[in-house]
């Protein structure tokens, strides 16, 4: 029976829950909720016939299109002036200073580093959504834009209005979907340029893709509108839309950058945009041929680069896993000269098709290894990375777990046993002082250590053989090693070397299964219902605990078989924490160990769980989902008062 009524109520909830979810980043129902919600939709649309023009049931179309035709925008869409230095930064707004008379209050954004959505709405309804261009005329990519959920197809304005935005894929999107791809997407920027050109809309949906606003190109009503104002608007209207800063003093915007952290970003950035907040005033600065003179783009450094692979060696972990190491000729990215990068395992070199000889395309983002992103060249010699069968360290035959290699010789690896032994002696494992890598390779070489239980065994006469072990040190060192074994069951769990699993997840796991045995005996689907655990780390630990019981048995009998003991009580009982940015009283373990003592909980990331963000210093995309869901955010100040009352 045809219901008109039930079927707008229906549109109108849908695109209230999808605006919760994909904008605010705060859903309020279900996933299977919203199916429900959903599907009824669809069965009332079949059997009506009829579809508003607002419904989510048409943001991916049908058949592909044939070629995309041109649309000409209301107002030209300007590029911006860049600079590189602060000191241009300065000039720039000195030139403003004198060309109004006085220092003009300025708004800092973003530089996205995606592909420019510009979208028409008429009487409230999308109408067109296109690319860029040229700036006066670009591509129609309506259809591909409406597959976007975070793009309103309706919103409250109802005159004219054209708004501009950077249509990005979040790099949390790009390798979720690189995981199982075929043919690995390159870096964001591509990712969403292939999708938005794309004329299979279904293959647009696919690739998750956002836009996030930032101008009010036209509308029919107020020409003058400000930054500020803009982007009132534009949030009004229910868009997407980034950090916004402003001050007139140009020092404080320049402090403001230098604190932009990019790795904290789920999105790519190349730089910041300045823009003069006043409408009025930049009616009176102009334009030049290609660009607004009210604005300007201070670009940041490269993260990405192309240079010539020579090479990949084998490199052997802790865990006994194989990872290809990428030897490179030398190139200069983010302030640091290059010479080798990750490939992560053999998988990924068959998916993005690497070959030695190639030009690659290289990413560095901060202090983050730089990663080899797929071919830009392939070279006239190249040839191709074989695969090895044996490993590269003690020549025992290899094992294939997905895209992965395995060394299985736990015991007589030089290469993992020695990293296990580290790893084990580390201040966030079972804490034994002294035991750098070349410590540890002459426990190896010398005393016949093969496994981290057999330290308990080294006596002081063993030591002796060790380079750098006198007295004092011996005697501490052999210390350090009784004390250890009243170590808690996370560092414990973090000291075992289990594949995927590092100091956060160890915790979340002490936390639910309060034992090692308890642990051990954990099914897949009991682990990936914990946060911070998925499918593949449940795998992980599901197959440690099976191949290496042996090892769990040993350090039972040494006495080590710690019990997690919830703390209760404690200022921040039962308080769930979250820690971003830099802090400059405490380290990030210091914070965390006086969060715990007074029995609260640090988690990795901010969820509808969450009840305190501490933010510090070039604190990223956390603060800001902190913020989408309301959550109690405090600075470092706050958090010692917290701590002290």
């Amino acid at each position: 029976m045809n219901d008109p009524q039930t079927m707008r109520e229906l549109v109108d909830r849908l695109n209230e829950l999808a605006y919760r979810y994909y904008v605010l980043d705060e859903p309020s129902v279900s996933d299977k909720e919203y199916d429900a919600l959903y599907d009824k939709l669809v069965a009332l649309e079949n059997e009506s016939g009829q579809v508003y023009d607002d419904s989510p049931t048409k943001r991916v179309g049908g058949e592909p299109l044939k070629e995309f035709l041109p649309h000409t925008h209301i107002h030209r869409l300007y590029s911006l002036d860049k600079c590189n230095s602060f000191d241009a930064l300065r000039a720039w707004f000195g030139k403003i200073e004198t060309a109004l008379g006085y220092a003009p209050e300025c708004t800092l954004e973003y530089k996205l580093d995606g592909l420019t959505i510009c979208l028409t709405y008429r009487d409230g309804k999308l109408v067109t959504g296109a690319t860029r261009g040229n700036g006066e005329i670009g591509e129609n990519v309506t259809e591909q834009v409406k597959t976007i959920k975070s793009v309103p197809l309706g919103i409250e304005y109802s005159g004219e209005v054209e708004v501009q935005g950077e249509g990005i894929m979040r790099i949390s999107a790009l390798e979720k979907y690189n995981a199982t791809a075929a043919v690995p997407l390159k870096n964001p920027r591509n990712a969403v340029a292939g999708a938005i050109r794309n004329l299979d809309v279904r293959e647009t949906a696919k690739r998750n893709l956002d836009v996030i606003f930032y101008n009010v190109n036209h509308i029919s009503d107020d020409a003058d509108m400000s930054q500020t104002e803009q982007i009132d608007f534009i949030k009004r209207n229910r868009f997407k839309t980034g950090m916004l800063f402003v001050s007139s003093d140009i020092e404080k915007i320049i402090e403001k950058i230098r604190s932009v952290d990019r790795a904290s970003l789920d999105f790519a950035i190349d730089g910041m945009v300045i823009k003069v907040n006043d409408g009025k005033a930049r009616a009176v600065l102009g334009y030049t041929d290609k660009f607004p003179k009210w604005a300007i783009a201070f670009k940041f450094e490269a993260e990405e680069t192309t240079t010539v692979l020579k090479n990949v060696v084998w490199q052997v972990g802790r865990t006994g896993k194989l990872t290809p190491l990428a030897v490179l000729e030398p190139v200069e990215l983010c302030g640091a000269t290059v010479k080798r990068a990750t490939l992560n395992n053999y998988g990924d070199i068959v998916r993005k098709a690497v070959t030695v000889g190639s030009r690659v395309f290289v990413r560095r983002s901060n202090d983050v290894i730089p990663e080899i992103l797929g071919v830009a060249e392939k070279g006239e010699n190249a040839r191709e990375i074989e695969k090895p069968t044996v490993c590269p360290c003690c020549g025992h035959a290899l094992t294939e777990e997905g895209a992965n290699l395995f060394c299985p010789n736990f015991y007589d690896c030089r290469a993992q046993a020695v990293a296990r032994i580290e790893h084990f002696c580390a201040k966030e494992c079972m804490d034994i002082d002294g035991v750098s890598i070349k410590t540890a390779e002459q426990l190896y070489d010398k005393l016949n250590v093969r496994a981290a239980y057999m330290l308990y065994d080294l006596t002081a006469d063993d030591l002796k053989n060790i380079d750098g072990f006198k007295d004092k040190k011996t005697a501490n060192f052999i210390s350090a090693v009784q004390k250890s074994k009243t170590v808690d069951l996370p560092h414990f769990i973090n000291a075992l070397c289990i594949d995927n699993v590092g100091r956060v997840t160890a915790r979340a796991l002490a936390e639910h299964f309060g034992s090692i045995d308890a642990l051990s005996r954990a099914q897949i689907d009991e682990l990936v219902a914990i946060q911070d655990v998925g499918e593949i780390v449940a795998q992980s630990i599901a197959e440690y605990f099976e191949r290496h019981a042996d090892v769990i048995e040993r350090f039972k009998r040494l006495g080590i078989d710690p019990v997690y003991e919830k703390r209760s009580g404690g200022k921040l009982s039962g308080l769930k924490f979250v820690l971003t940015g830099s802090l400059t009283r405490f380290t990030r373990d210091e914070a965390r160990a006086a969060i715990e003592k007074e029995g609260g909980i640090v988690q990795s990331g901010v969820s509808k769980l969450t009840d305190i963000v501490i933010a510090g210093e070039s604190a990223g995309s956390k603060l800001e989902k902190a913020r989408a869901l309301g959550k109690k955010i405090i600075d470092e100040t706050q958090f010692v008062d917290l701590l002290n009352a």
